[in-house]
């Protein structure tokens, strides 16, 4: 293939070599009347070429019957080759004609961080060298979450190339990628026998503190089975008879948009009973479909089990039809695997709180900090406890104490609340642990150490110690425990409520408040 694309190079006919390919790759997808997205292959230099070099390609999927709406367009390197301005034009009519776009080589190629923004490709393409050195390599782990975090904002995917071994696939997955391709998943053969995706983890490795909502409906994607909205019972029929696992045909218009929802038990119901091939065999197959229930790209399971708990009750189990911003369909999300995976989430959250605060424990915190170092992010991470607490059950009764911590960690989940980028833990006993960003602590602490706490009518006071940590300072969540543990030794010398904040690598401590001596508790 590449000694061919360089031939048509030094022809000077390379776009015209690229788009005969891509024709001959649909033609021979025709072969096998496949019903799942096709993807295509295109050089940036071509799509920013002149646009009736295209021409080819759209006659190869008239020919195909084929629509735009069922392609994606790999968009391959050299992208310095190609002209920015036309390339951005070629991408925009690609994506207008219905086409979806899918940047490729992303990582080791030339791809500009720019076109990942402006394209707002469908999907982000990871280069299998990147690949290739997870999960020993900290600084590409973080490459990898800033694109998906990034494809969160623009409605992208990322897929990740090349995937070998287990470890990478697992790695992967508590990346956030949900997509993969590789030799492990399938060899490269020329009809594909599995759809292989990496199955949505029930916990992140943050624990799920922040994403309350719960994981995207884009986790449990499943490729759609479409056909035109007036196809016939009987087409819908011979699909559901040679894919006996398809819970569903989708009827799109000519752009791709979802107009009816075909439910395989409801319809097959229908044409199999008394006369049903007479009567419906030869007739529209909307006669026998629902209007589908529609849900976009950017909500999440719990927005689509809101959808579902409004429908009719012979319904709710029908699948949901993802759409993109042009409402075109992405595919299905069979409900029982949302339910499935929000129950399961549900149970590892609830096993890791605290039942006395309902706060996360120590390994949702350990994972968020671990988390925050990889990515080189700077923060703080703030260990609070109350100063002599023994005393507080000895003299007022456990039953008072417990009242107390449920207090302060009712107290520490609304400033979380208040601090988007803060997260807190009860890790045990009288001891919390707040993970903020640099502008978030002093509020936040502030807030927390003004409030006068009582127990009985016994004045309680408190020690913060806060650690800084920059990118790279410390290497782990262990590390971090040990260094803040003389920092706080230090806040608890001090009379009062005490706030003491020190930095690795450093003797210094900055005493924030408390001023007087007092013993050690």
């Amino acid at each position: 293939m590449q000694d061919l694309l360089q031939a048509a190079f030094q022809a000077g006919l390379l776009t015209n070599a690229d788009v005969g390919l891509a024709c001959r790759a649909v033609r021979a997808a025709a072969d096998f009347d496949l019903l799942l997205p096709l993807h295509i292959n295109l050089l940036a230099i071509t799509v920013a070429d002149k646009p009736e070099v295209m021409s080819p390609l759209y006659g190869a999927l008239r020919d195909a019957r084929r629509s735009p709406d069922s392609i994606v367009i790999e968009v391959g390197e050299p992208y310095s080759r190609a002209n920015r301005a036309r390339l951005a034009r070629g991408l925009k009519t690609l994506r207008n004609n219905g086409f979806r776009i899918a940047l490729d080589c992303v990582g080791e190629g030339d791809v500009p961080l720019g076109l990942l923004t402006s394209a707002a490709p469908d999907f982000i393409k990871l280069d299998r060298e990147i690949v290739r050195t997870l999960p020993d390599d900290a600084a590409r782990c973080a490459l990898v979450r800033s694109l998906v975090h990034l494809g969160e904002y623009t409605g992208g995917q990322v897929v990740a190339e090349g995937v070998e071994t287990e470890a990478q696939l697992t790695f992967l997955r508590k990346l956030g990628v949900g997509h993969a391709q590789g030799n492990m998943l399938a060899p490269p053969q020329r009809r594909p026998a599995v759809n292989a995706r990496i199955a949505p983890e029930a916990v992140t490795e943050t624990g799920e503190i922040r994403r309350n909502a719960g994981p995207r409906v884009t986790d449990f994607l499943h490729p759609a089975t479409t056909l035109p909205e007036h196809a016939t019972s009987e087409e819908v029929r011979e699909v559901l008879a040679s894919q006996p696992t398809v819970t569903g045909v989708v009827l799109v218009d000519d752009e791709g948009r979802p107009k009816w929802s075909v439910d395989r038990n409801r319809f097959l119901l229908a044409v199999t009973g008394p006369y049903g091939h007479a009567l419906h065999a030869k007739r529209e197959a909307a006669r026998l479909a629902d209007k589908p229930h529609i849900i976009g790209t950017e909500s999440s399971a719990l927005d689509l089990l809101d959808v579902v708990a409004h429908a009719n009750r012979e319904r709710t189990n029908d699948d949901l039809i993802v759409v993109d911003h042009n409402e075109r369909c992405m595919g299905v999300v069979r409900v029982a695997d949302v339910v499935r995976g929000v129950a399961e989430l549900k149970v590892e959250q609830a096993a890791a709180l605290s039942p006395l605060t309902r706060l996360p424990g120590s390994d949702a915190l350990s994972k968020e900090v671990e988390r925050r170092i990889e990515i080189g992010e700077i923060f703080a991470v703030s260990w609070l406890d109350v100063d002599s607490f023994k005393q507080v059950n000895d003299t007022v009764g456990f039953a008072a104490g417990d009242d107390l911590i449920r207090e302060i960690g009712h107290d520490l989940a609304e400033l979380a609340n208040a601090f988007p980028g803060v997260q807190v833990g009860h890790v045990g006993g009288d001891d919390f642990l707040i993970l903020a960003g640099l502008d978030e602590t002093v509020p936040l602490s502030a807030r927390l150490l003004d409030k006068p706490y009582t127990a009985e009518g016994r004045h309680i006071t408190l020690s913060l110690a806060t650690l800084i940590c920059a990118a790279g300072s410390v290497g782990s969540y262990r590390e971090v425990s040990r260094l803040l543990a003389p920092v706080k030794e230090h806040a608890k010398s001090l009379a009062g409520s005490s706030w003491v904040m020190g930095r690795p690598g450093s003797e210094r401590r900055d005493v924030l408040r408390g001023v007087a001596q007092r013993a050690v508790s």
